[in-house]
């Protein structure tokens, strides 16, 4: 039995938490059978236990009042973590770093990932033995639904993250990953950026460190009333992949025989 923690890291999303979390635990509960609440799974053995966790990064709305109902209405199947810095990767390291889960995963709340591509990525790290699992927006047999724009920047992105750094994966900034714990352990301490550039980042360290990383394809449709800021997040990555460029990037350290 694997347990697993599903983090959803906000900034100022009162409208849509309490929608979102309701979405996720009628999907765990109905649509995905091998999984339960974490106080219930040692009761009939199936194989996985989860819990959603909610990274409030410094919302300055009712956000974190939001995530204390939902926490109080579902003890056994909510928690929140309160940090008083902005930074979504600053939020996914407080909650992948402070959980004892197996299996560590984070989606964005406005759901525009399917949640159907939720079990193929768990059972990547709970059943086939990858270290790093990442939903692709890129990969064959993925459906995707966004402007132009959006489709152009995407891909002229992950271009540039091969052309520097010669990796492999295809899409490095889907807001739907997963990780074991181990590995979670040796590679976030080693991540340096604390906002957007931090999926890009963990997934280069971990490529390069020789962790085996699987791509899941996804359904996903464009959500309009995303918070990501395009100019100033495409500078952020833009400097990342510099520095990591002249970085020497460590190797995973070898395992215990």
């Amino acid at each position: 039995m694997a347990s697993v923690d599903i983090v959803i890291p906000v900034y100022n999303e009162e409208h849509v938490l309490a929608r979102s979390v309701e979405t996720l635990r009628a999907f765990l509960r109905d649509s995905l059978p091998a999984c339960l609440p974490a106080g219930q799974a040692g009761r009939t053995g199936r194989p996985h236990a989860w819990r959603i966790v909610i990274a409030d990064n410094a919302s300055t709305d009712g956000t974190l009042a939001v995530a204390q109902g939902l926490v109080e209405q579902y003890p056994a199947e909510v928690a929140v973590v309160h940090l008083p810095q902005k930074g979504r990767g600053r939020a996914l390291r407080a909650a992948w770093l402070g959980s004892d889960a197996e299996v560590l995963t984070y989606m964005d709340v406005d759901l525009s990932t399917d949640l159907s591509a939720l079990p193929p990525l768990v059972d990547a790290i709970a059943v086939e033995g990858y270290d790093v699992a990442i939903g692709s927006r890129l990969a064959r047999g993925s459906r995707i639904t966004r402007s132009l724009r959006r489709e152009l920047i995407s891909r002229a992105y992950n271009l540039l993250i091969k052309a520097i750094h010669f990796t492999h994966f295809s899409d490095a900034q889907c807001g739907f990953k997963a990780i074991g714990r181990r590995a979670a352990q040796e590679l976030v301490p080693l991540v340096k950026n604390e906002e957007w550039f931090f999926d890009t980042e963990l997934l280069i360290l971990a490529e390069k460190g020789g962790y085996r990383i699987k791509e899941v394809p996804v359904r996903w449709v464009e959500d309009p009333d995303t918070r990501v800021k395009i100019a100033s997040t495409v500078a952020e990555d833009v400097r990342g992949l510099l520095r990591l460029r002249f970085r020497r990037l460590p190797k995973r350290p070898q395992q215990p025989q």
